[in-house]
């Protein structure tokens, strides 16, 4: 069994500048995500997802897992931000797990946080989550083609008792593990169910303003673990849902 993370939060420890740019070295991994355009939406699902139109997406880096329990744990200890909520729960309690229960703006601190250490990230918008999802092809269902794979847990049905490990399964064409899948991730625009009435075509980063803020992604409390690719969601971004995690971009 992988040990969970047991650093203590909010101790005061103050570790050198070169030991956490050098943990922070260590984490997220990157992959190029080509600059082209593609066909974002779907007539398949709700009426929030049409029409289908073209998007152009410049080339951008998406990781290629979502933040762990253990990366936002080196956070925790660094700044004393406040916890996740039920961060103590032992089904969250792996290192390798997604973290979960944090909200969008917990999400911000941990981009400000990383970057004071190293290259700049950021939340990826929603054109750019569901352009690094497809993982190139258009029109399929999930990032893995028109079926769920056989290694999504429970063939994609839930509840389960908690998110799985960000590494399993197999990646999609761009790279990318787990996306659509095990959790809901925090994208950085506002959310409008319109939106795609008159969507910009080039690098759209969403409305000016709302009350929600756009999410992506499939979760495992649900009675489906996997989302199609083109499927929206959103939450208010103070809100700290236990199926709510992120995934950095830059």
């Amino acid at each position: 069994m992988i040990s969970a993370f047991t650093g203590a939060v909010g101790t005061g420890r103050v570790e050198s500048m070169g030991t956490i740019r050098a943990k922070i070295s260590l984490m997220s991994e990157f992959v190029s995500i080509r600059r082209g355009w593609f066909r974002m939406g779907s007539d398949e699902g709700h009426k929030t997802e049409r029409p289908v139109h073209w998007t152009w997406i410049d080339t951008f880096e998406m990781a290629i897992h979502p933040v762990t329990r253990h990366e936002y744990g080196l956070f925790l200890r660094d700044t004393e931000h406040e916890p996740p909520r039920e961060w103590d729960n032992p089904a969250f309690h792996l290192r390798d797990q997604p973290v979960v229960g944090v909200s969008w703006f917990d999400a911000q601190a941990y981009c400000v946080w990383h970057s004071q250490h190293g290259t700049p990230v950021r939340l990826p918008t929603e054109a750019e989550w569901e352009r690094a999802a497809r993982g190139g092809p258009d029109g399929q269902r999930y990032p893995w083609g028109n079926q769920i794979p056989a290694w999504v847990p429970n063939n994609g049905r839930g509840p389960l008792e908690g998110p799985w490990a960000v590494t399993l399964g197999e990646p999609n064409r761009f790279g990318l593990f787990g996306i659509t899948s095990n959790i809901h991730e925090w994208c950085s625009n506002w959310y409008d169910r319109y939106f795609y009435e008159a969507p910009p075509t080039l690098n759209p980063s969403g409305p000016p303003e709302g009350r929600r803020r756009a999410s992506r992604g499939g979760a495992w409390r649900h009675a489906l673990t996997i989302d199609r690719t083109a499927a929206r969601s959103s939450l208010d971004p103070s809100f700290r849902y236990t199926d709510y995690g992120f995934r950095l971009a830059r």
